[in-house]
């Protein structure tokens, strides 16, 4: 079994999830780097600190029993589980008229369902190490849903909540958990919906200026907060 305290971090093949990945590395963190593309989880893992101990686990987080897989792989590498980052997601933009079942499901299949199942999956691991951190990447649409992210940020609510849950069911074992929810990020997921017309890049956080906070919640800064939901915005910081 390792001696380093092992982190999950879903959608780690770039943006955030790299940023966080490299952060959580240089904090001593061994890494569990999932996504879709392994080919982009090695470009990450190239970025970590030189000997940081990492794994690429290639799935859809959406496939059943997908979360299952991923942490049994981290388990099988380094025995143990101490850090989920849920930050892998989606964010179609489409108004309420034209939201689709189809469209629902497969938007809270990423955005909710997936963490969910990870949370769960992994749950048994912290618990037995008596201790622990989630962190789930949430939206700032959660409190001001932005027009056309009716299906995207009602299925973050629910990582908003699962913080919650988690949070007071994990007390009496030492898990802590949190949401981080960004406004604009300078992403290929935020340019996918908004040019920088409509969204300019001053407006916008970088993807490691989020990634400081979830690892600083990892570290303890933000244990006064247990199962809160951070809010973070260019304009405000953190609040």
């Amino acid at each position: 079994m390792s001696d380093q305290p092992v982190a999950i971090v879903t959608g780690a093949g770039s943006g955030i999830g790299r940023e966080t990945a490299r952060l959580l590395a240089e904090a001593g963190c061994a890494l569990v780097l999932v996504g879709r593309r392994l080919e982009t989880l090695e470009e990450t893992a190239a970025l970590l600190p030189e000997g940081a101990a990492s794994i690429g686990v290639a799935i859809d987080i959406t496939e059943p029993d997908a979360a299952g897989e991923v942490v049994d792989s981290a388990l099988e590498r380094f025995g143990r589980v101490d850090v989920l980052v849920n930050n892998a997601g989606d964010a179609p933009l489409a108004g309420i008229a034209d939201t689709t079942r189809e469209m629902l499901e497969a938007v809270f299949a990423v955005n909710a369902i997936a963490p969910g199942e990870l949370i769960a999956a992994a749950w048994p691991r912290l618990v037995e190490r008596k201790g622990g951190c989630i962190v789930n990447v949430s939206t700032l649409g959660t409190a001001d849903p932005f027009p056309g992210f009716f299906a995207y940020a009602g299925a973050k609510a629910s990582v908003n909540l699962f913080a919650k849950s988690c949070a007071k069911e994990g007390k009496p074992h030492g898990i802590r958990a949190f949401a981080v929810a960004p406004g604009a990020v300078e992403t290929a997921m935020l340019r996918k919906n908004f040019p920088e017309s409509r969204v300019p890049k001053a407006a916008c956080l970088q993807p490691v200026d989020v990634a400081r906070v979830i690892a600083d919640c990892i570290a303890g800064k933000y244990d006064d907060r247990n199962g809160d939901t951070l809010f973070a915005t260019a304009q405000t910081g953190v609040r």
